[in-house]
């Protein structure tokens, strides 16, 4: 029988390197060790991770290993360049800039630079600004005045700033400009990043995240500006408020809208070619203009937390005829007391009639509104073949029976609809 050590050494170099590259570096090195061949192959592994946590979160240490590990590493080109530094680090703006130019004059086409959090952001060399070979770009807590001169990631095709800061409302949209062939963007707003207004128009964007914490922000006229006309999947987290507009979306499939603002008819009017919908807002009335139709949509997630929650899905159920899946969840601490006023049941949705197959609630209490729109659904999704309802964890053994025999009791449209209790 061949020993393991015997099989591992028939592989060929190009598979080793392969898997070590996705291991840290602090790890491959320790390869060196296993024989003659084995010594000088980490060398040529086209993707070093470096995580100052895995050097004890002391900062002399891992400096020297980077700089011995980078300055020995013999790949023409460098896929990937990983440095997180999750602690303070009084030399990380300049350990970092050193490496970043390393990477840059390696031609590397994957860059992650990710800083201890909450710190003062560090800078990264201009150089950085001019990569040619360039494909990914993630960031977190780095600042980006410096790219308020001539900027071009030609190559670019992945972007990802998470609390970056900037030197006015204007460096962002010139990043973006450079990089004709973008395709993921990623923005992840915090407190004096110097932006009033973030303004994305990219012409080959694909998927766009945009999120902004509920960390207090300079008024109200902070928001998003979105102009993208290939863009497939769009994520909006703004749980601060503010706004955002919606130039050219024709193509949105799916969509996650998370967001406080009092009006979101410009919002949601502009996606209803979206086939997957996840929604959490605090306003029904305003939620989309009337007389929209959301003619692809057959999935819709809806959260719960917002009063009068009941009649925001009173409306999408009415205007998604297509409808095939429906989930409803407390994703955060109720925002308002629930109102007493009664829900007006809608006429039967064609969404009930013909197409609903699975329904989910997640985090039920069994409230009196919850059951009514429960037995709704239940009594009239005459294609439903599956609804499944799950408790609060809080819920007592005795609430659990309650719910369980209202709903087991109550009428169901559907004769094969299988009603399961998580």
């Amino acid at each position: 029988m061949v020993s393991y050590r015997d099989r591992l050494s028939q592989l060929p170099d190009d598979f080793l390197l392969q898997i070590l590259s996705w291991l840290p570096t602090k790890d491959v090195l320790v390869t060196s060790l296993l024989s003659k061949r084995w010594r000088f192959l980490w060398t040529l592994v086209p993707r070093l991770n470096y995580d100052l946590r895995l050097h004890d979160n002391t900062c002399p240490r891992f400096s020297q290993f980077v700089d011995r590990s980078l300055l020995l590493h013999k790949a023409p080109t460098l896929e990937s360049l990983n440095i997180k530094i999750g602690s303070i680090c009084f030399t990380a703006e300049k350990d970092v800039g050193v490496w970043v130019r390393i990477g840059v004059d390696r031609f590397v086409r994957e860059l992650s630079v990710s800083y201890c959090s909450g710190e003062e952001p560090i800078r990264l060399p201009k150089c950085l600004f001019t990569c040619s070979t360039l494909a990914v770009l993630k960031l977190e807590n780095i600042t980006l005045e410096d790219a308020s001169c001539y900027v071009c990631f030609q190559s670019l095709k992945t972007l990802h700033l998470l609390d970056v800061k900037y030197l006015d409302d204007q460096s962002l949209p010139r990043i973006i400009s450079s990089c004709s062939s973008l395709e993921d963007l990623v923005v992840q707003r915090c407190p004096g990043d110097n932006v009033k207004v973030v303004t994305v128009t990219a012409p080959s964007l694909k998927t766009l995240s945009l999120h902004k914490s509920s960390q207090a922000f300079e008024g109200d006229d902070d928001g998003f500006l979105i102009d993208a006309p290939k863009l497939k999947r769009v994520d909006i987290e703004d749980y601060w408020g503010g706004f955002c507009y919606i130039e050219n979306m024709p193509e949105v499939v799916e969509a996650n809208v998370d967001v406080i603002y009092k009006n979101t008819e410009k919002l949601l009017g502009s996606i209803t070619s979206v086939k997957r919908l996840a929604l959490c807002l605090i306003t029904s009335d305003a939620a989309y203009p009337a007389g929209t139709i959301f003619s692809q949509l057959v999935h819709l997630e809806l959260c719960t937390c917002a009063p009068r929650w009941w009649d925001l899905l009173t409306r999408l159920i009415e205007d998604s005829p297509k409808l095939r899946v429906l989930k409803l969840r407390q994703k955060h601490i109720r925002r308002a007391p629930s109102p007493r006023a009664s829900w007006k049941q809608p006429a039967l949705p064609k969404c009930l009639l013909f197409h609903l197959e699975t329904f989910k609630w997640e985090l039920y209490e069994g409230s009196q509104k919850q059951k009514e729109v429960a037995t709704f659904i239940l009594k009239h999704a005459i294609r439903l073949k599956t609804a499944i309802i799950s408790p609060k964890p809080t819920s007592t053994l005795l609430e659990k029976h309650e719910m369980l025999k209202d709903l087991s009791s109550s009428p169901r449209g559907s004769s094969t609809c299988e009603l399961l209790f998580d």
